[in-house]
């Protein structure tokens, strides 16, 4: 039986390496999470034939459970809420690699020291990754304020109680450890989870959903090595290797070190010290925003996260349908931090059938700008403002941007005149090329398309 069940982890790990090949391409995304969804499913079912295996009642239970709850959330969650639905799941699996570890850390004498640094090590990150990742799931979902929350000392706190888990973990490597040394090292963990995140602002959280997601991996394939178990080891790698790559991309994508987004409080709302705001906001009639992009020979449309608050991708998808038919040039730039959560905007488009040929990073387009009649901007803020180019007193200073504000013309939709998710005034908008149309995206992008229409 042990030589069955070490053939089908292998197996799960050949359809994990396949699913997770797949989903780099867009046309084989989909087909690629079902062969990691079939290889977890072989790993869970095979796990439960397991010489000696307990509890297969009460696990069966709970597999039941949680399956079904994430079924529901699953097919009913708005498409808005997949960054807060991504944390709080991703915050679920360090959380199951820390019971994994204290169930082996109150059975101490079962571990030799090599074992138990491993529970230990795992245990830790886990409970910060699950503790961080709730504190990133009630800022996304508003629950607590999205701003950066800080206090004076705070750095030094952290260290205190970074250093005091560190020091409980420690203690516990002869095994046989208290029950009350092993609650106060997980409280200490998640508690040290909790500081880090409070003080991160929301312009910062695409970066620390890919983090807190390679920290669930690292704990999982910790764990793996601590039970003997080969599909957490290979799962467990797969997935921190792939988020430590993601985060080192997102923080690349923000011109600034990982150490700067989880200690500098970015976000917060900078006083004094920027250069000043030249010009005025200037508003465009509909109808005159319809002409302009009807007679153009290339758009580029730019969506931000105001698109997903809208829900306006399905609008959009009509509005690039209906320009293409014109013979416009319509294609659409993606920053990589735009939005919530990595890919966020591809997920959006994605989903409203957006083909994806007209979709653009930020290094495949931005030299198309300056050739580009009409960019539209939808929601996005932070990502297109030009002070990130020009302004070394600005938090954004250096991160690269969209070249929005190159095009010949900028339509801006935005729900208000109010500043983005990290705090600082947007010099896009004050251009001489810019005009702002005022309101809901999803509205907004309707009024466009009837205009259009009503052009022909």
């Amino acid at each position: 039986m042990e030589h069955l069940i070490q053939a089908v982890y292998f197996l799960t790990i050949i359809l994990f390496v396949v699913g997770l090949k797949r989903m780099s391409a867009p046309a084989t995304a989909r087909s690629g999470i079902r062969w990691a969804g079939i290889a977890m499913g072989l790993a869970v079912v095979i796990t439960l034939l397991w010489p000696g295996m307990h509890n297969i009642g009460l696990m069966l239970i709970a597999i039941f459970i949680g399956g079904g709850l994430a079924w529901v959330s699953g097919r009913k969650v708005a498409m808005t809420d997949m960054p807060q639905m991504v944390a709080i799941y991703n915050g679920m699996g360090g959380g199951a690699a820390a019971a994994i570890a204290a169930v082996e850390l109150l059975r101490g004498d079962a571990h030799s020291t090599g074992m138990t640094v491993l529970t230990v090590f795992g245990g830790l990150i886990g409970a910060i990754a699950f503790s961080g990742s709730m504190i990133a799931f009630a800022k996304l979902q508003g629950l607590i304020g999205g701003r950066p929350i800080t206090f004076p000392a705070q750095q030094a706190l952290n260290v205190i109680v970074l250093l005091l888990a560190i020091l409980l973990g420690v203690s516990m490597f002869g095994g046989n450890a208290s029950p009350w040394v092993i609650a106060a090292f997980f409280l200490a963990a998640m508690a040290y989870g909790v500081m880090m995140t409070l003080p991160i602002g929301g312009a910062d959280m695409p970066v620390v959903i890919s983090l807190y997601n390679a920290l669930t991996g690292l704990a999982v394939a910790f764990e793996g090595f601590a039970i003997g178990n080969a599909a957490m080891i290979v799962a467990g790698t797969i997935v921190g290797a792939a988020g430590t790559m993601l985060t080192q991309l997102m923080a690349k994508a923000m011109n600034r070190p990982i150490s700067n987004v989880l200690f500098s409080s970015f976000g917060k709302a900078v006083a004094g010290g920027a250069e000043d705001v030249q010009g005025a906001l200037k508003p465009i009639e509909v109808e005159d925003a319809a002409v302009m992009m009807r007679y153009a020979s290339k758009v580029v449309i730019v969506p931000g996260y105001g698109m997903a608050v809208a829900q306006a991708q399905h609008k959009i998808r009509e509005l690039t349908d209906l320009l293409a038919s014109y013979g416009v040039d319509v294609k659409f730039a993606i920053h990589p931090v735009a939005g919530r959560m990595p890919g966020h905007m591809n997920v959006l488009l994605a989903e409203a059938g957006v083909s994806y040929d007209r979709l653009f990073d930020l290094e495949e387009i931005n030299a198309a700008f300056a050739s580009t009649d009409v960019a539209l901007v939808i929601g996005a803020n932070d990502v297109v403002n030009p002070v990130a180019r020009t302004d070394p007193s600005s938090p954004i200073y250096g991160m690269p941007i969209l070249n929005v504000d190159k095009a010949h013309n900028v339509l801006v939709i935005k729900r208000g005149a109010g500043t983005g998710f990290a705090g600082i005034e947007n010099h896009l908008f004050y251009r001489d090329n810019t005009r702002m149309l005022y309101g809901d995206a999803q509205g907004m992008v309707g009024q466009l398309i009837q205009q259009l229409k009503h052009l022909d």
